[in-house]
């Protein structure tokens, strides 16, 4: 088109804009036009701000798809048996498919009819607690639908405000675009607080009724469906007519909205409300120590709560695969507590256990607080609720109540005298024991210790009881209890020993000893157990199996103390490195019994480093393996077509620590312990045992350590702040025998199996005394034959060796605590016997 064009069609396109323009105009002007701008203005302003500061801080909706409720982590024993449950709340999270359709329908009728029909929120309940916080001033409560009551579980919390059912509402509208509706019913029923410490409704029924869901009548499922109400409000217990009420109008419920016929209410209503008393788990009790130690070493693995991470120990619903052996635990925890019991027999009542306020009839609330009992045979801890002169009335954690006869707490006073009813006050927790028509006094010993079970082979940690009881004494002895090993630590100074050049029949002088230490200290001359004089020229056999420090301080000395305490560091018995002094070749440092037990398994394990463990692996939630990192399931090890062959093993890749034949040289001789030596009262278990005992200083500790190629166990005995338990207390009076106690049934059945020897070793007939080669004769089965097989290093074996009388490995002692014609005699023998063997 020219310019200028002036034809209809170009001034009609030119006069539209002007049009538009002119009818936004007088648009603009309208009134009414004016306030639904305003309007819509406003709520995109209140849209803007309730996002700012409502929807964006609520869960995306990823995280809801996501979301897994908390749930306690289990442990699991050796043989898959559960044996305990870390949990703030005892919680089992079920599938939707897994609950029964009349639960689903119980809790529709107490908490929401239409929930699947509706979109999340109940328009007329929020209309009607709006009404009445505005008119009545009531805060808004109720009008909560399931898919609410999951939101405000999720992350909304329990404030009663306007702005929390905002939250609230918002969020339950996203979950239901998010999940389906029998998801959030499993949410919901997974994680409602039901009380009795059990969130979700398969806790719940355990909690209420001691069985799983499938296993409840539709009367129990009514009463289940009660309890988002208000656990308290409904105590079977303390408002059994109110609990009643309630679970009959749910029952009337279901019939109104026809989820049941009238039959079936008829007979629900008819029924009592069957629920059981308060009960701790059986479970809970097997192995207190040991799953405390598993719970100490998960915390640092994973932290203790779900701010720690995924996997954490309370709410990340781990399953841990312990190395547990319950029935050797139960062996070790009877042997035990029967050893202090023994030890503390006859020596008065040590007092109460523990001490709770309360008044009136608060008694029961004030002791299940506490959390004290005691699982020794029929023991009970009870609380004192009243006494007059002839009897005191007891408390129970059931709620029970009985009587202790004046009579039946006639027992000293520990240190005092007088009769310990005397001393019961009311509020005082006791321990009791059923004995006639009413209950007796017992006494909690003193007197503490340790016991740790070990397989040799893998390190695993069969059994541990850490004291008398761990609800009484949570310390655990066997781990965090450093103690010193007295003579137990001598096998390791005679494996530094026979490392550096000394056999098991090296004769070394058991005879006076001292050393310098220097301006101001004088001398220090060691001396035997017991102050036993000096026996004169014997083996090294003899000296482990007689336990002689004499002899001991002799080898040390000889051998070097650095390189003594370098051994007693690599095979664990110390983080570490103890001072080169004499006095550590004797038990002066410290250590645990599981780190001893641990020094004899690597002993036993031809010189392998062990690395001690309690978990052999945990899984997530899912079952996926978590720990440890490198962790390999062993393919076809259940195979039902096993032939029954040995299975090839793979190469073991653990650091050696010490050679192998000095490892077996020294169980060898450790075998001697039991058949000759300190431990003689083990000898007729009948079967091939390494070990040795240990008395430290005061007595104020006795030890025994050893076992079979099968299992090492170790324990001591000795009071929390060491003190003298008695000239006679000796390692192979009271601590062997709690050993052979456990030993006794843990060894019934088991193989009879003996120590292997590594390759190389050579086996030479010796004469026990003199440590000298034989040629005729041989070795019986009476301990006391003086032909004994011996173990040597090829290097060292008799048969071969050239014996040089220069080769002196028993020297005289420091010119200045010897005589000289002392030095020259001990010289004067070694050199008539030839040379050192």
């Amino acid at each position: 088109m020219a310019d200028g064009d002036t034809s209809p069609t170009h001034l009609r396109i030119e006069r539209e804009p002007g049009r538009w323009r002119g009818r936004w105009q007088r648009l603009r002007r309208r009134w009414w036009f004016r306030v639904l701008a305003t309007l819509a203005l406003l709520a995109g302003l209140g849209a803007f701000l309730l996002w700012l500061l409502v929807a964006r801080h609520l869960p995306s909706v990823e995280t809801l798809r996501r979301y897994e409720p908390q749930l306690p982590s289990y442990v699991r024993a050796a043989d898959g048996a559960p044996i305990h449950a870390y949990a703030q709340m005892r919680r089992v999270q079920l599938s939707y498919n897994e609950f029964p359709p009349l639960l689903v329908r119980a809790f529709m009728a107490a908490e929401d009819r239409t929930f699947f029909s509706h979109h999340g929120l109940d328009f007329p309940g929020l209309v009607r607690a709006a009404g009445e916080g505005l008119i009545r001033g009531k805060t808004p409560r109720g009008t909560s639908t399931i898919t609410q009551q999951v939101a405000k579980n999720l992350a909304v919390g329990n404030e009663a405000s306007y702005m929390r059912k905002l939250k609230e509402a918002i969020l339950a509208w996203r979950i239901e675009d998010t999940l389906s509706k029998q998801q959030i019913m499993e949410l919901y029923l997974n994680s409602i607080e039901l009380g009795r410490n059990s969130g979700g409704v398969a806790a719940a029924s355990e909690a209420y009724f001691g069985k799983p869901l499938d296993k409840l009548a539709l009367s129990q499922l009514a009463y289940l469906a009660i309890l988002p109400k208000g656990p308290a409000n409904y105590d079977p217990d303390r408002n059994t007519q109110r609990a009643l009420a309630r679970r009959n109008w749910v029952l009337g419920e279901m019939l109104r909205n026809g989820f049941i016929d009238q039959a079936q209410h008829d007979s629900a209503v008819a029924a009592p409300l069957g629920t059981v008393p308060r009960q701790t788990p059986r479970f809970e009790r097997v192995g207190g120590y040991f799953v405390e130690e598993v719970r100490r070493q998960l915390a640092r693995e994973f932290g203790e709560n779900r701010e720690d991470g995924p996997y954490s120990v309370y709410d990340g619903g781990l399953w841990v695969r312990s190395s547990l052996d319950p029935q050797l635990q139960a062996y070790a925890q009877r042997a035990l507590r029967d050893g202090l019991l023994r030890f503390d027999r006859g020596r008065g009542w040590s007092g109460p256990i523990g001490t709770v306020a309360f008044e009136g009839d608060g008694w029961y609330s004030a002791f299940a607080s506490k959390n004290i009992g005691v699982d020794y045979d029929n023991w009970r801890a009870a609380v004192v609720i009243a006494r007059d002169s002839r009897a005191a009335q007891l408390g129970f954690d059931d709620g029970e109540t009985g009587v202790l006869p004046a009579a039946a707490a006639a027992m000293p006073i520990r240190g005092k005298g007088g009769h310990a009813f005397d001393a019961i006050k009311v509020g005082d927790i006791v321990a009791v024991a059923p004995e006639g028509g009413g209950w007796s006094l017992r006494s909690v010993p003193k007197i503490s210790g340790g016991m740790v079970v070990e397989d040799p082979s893998t390190g695993r940690i069969l059994a541990m009881q850490g004291g008398f009881d761990s609800r009484l004494q949570a310390f655990n002895r066997a781990t965090q209890a450093t103690r010193q090993p007295g003579s137990t630590i001598k096998p390791i100074v005679y494996a530094a020993a026979l490392e550096n050049g000394m056999t098991p029949a090296s004769i070394v002088v058991d005879g006076p000893f001292c050393v310098w230490q220097g301006a101001g200290l004088g001398q220090k001359c060691f001396r035997n157990f017991g102050n036993a004089r000096g026996a004169g020229p014997h083996t090294l056999r003899w000296g482990i199996e007689q336990s002689r420090n004499l002899m001991t301080v002799q080898i040390a000395n000889t051998t070097g103390m650095d390189k003594v305490v370098d051994l007693i560091q690599r095979i664990g018995i110390s983080k570490t490195r103890f001072n080169p002094y004499l006095s550590y070749a004797l038990g002066a440092g410290e250590t645990t019994v599981l780190r001893m037990v641990n020094a004899y398994s690597i002993l036993v394990n031809h010189g392998r480093a062990l690395n001690p463990t309690l978990i052999d692996f945990v899984q997530d939630r899912r079952g996926r393996v978590i720990f440890p990192a490198n962790w390999r399931a062993c393919q076809g090890c259940n195979a039902p077509d096993w032939n029954g062959k040995p299975m090839p093993r793979p190469v073991s890749r653990a650091r050696q620590v010490l050679d192998p034949m000095v490892a077996y040289q020294m169980v060898h001789i450790t075998e001697g312990v039991i058949q000759r030596g300190t431990a003689t009262v083990l000898r007729d278990l009948g079967r091939p045992i390494m070990g040795k005992t240990g008395t430290t200083n005061g007595p104020t500790d006795v030890w025994f350590v050893g076992g079979t190629p099968q299992m090492i166990g170790g324990l001591y005995l000795g009071y929390d702040s060491p003190s003298n338990l008695g000239g006679y207390a000796q390692g192979g009076s009271i601590a062997a025998p709690i050993f052979k106690e456990f030993a006794v049934p843990a060894f019934k059945g088991m193989d009879v199996l003996p120590f292997t020897a590594p390759p190389g070793i050579r086996m030479v007939r010796i004469d026990r005394g003199s440590g000298r080669p034989v040629q005729g004769g041989w070795p019986t089965e009476d301990p006391l034959s003086p032909i004994i097989w011996e173990a040597f290093r090829p290097e060292s074996d008799p048969r071969r060796t050239r014996r040089t009388a220069n080769a002196e490995v028993a020297p005289a002692a420091a010119p200045t605590t010897q005589r000289k014609a002392d030095r020259q005699g001990d010289s004067d023998f070694l050199q008539r016997q030839g040379g050192i063997y």
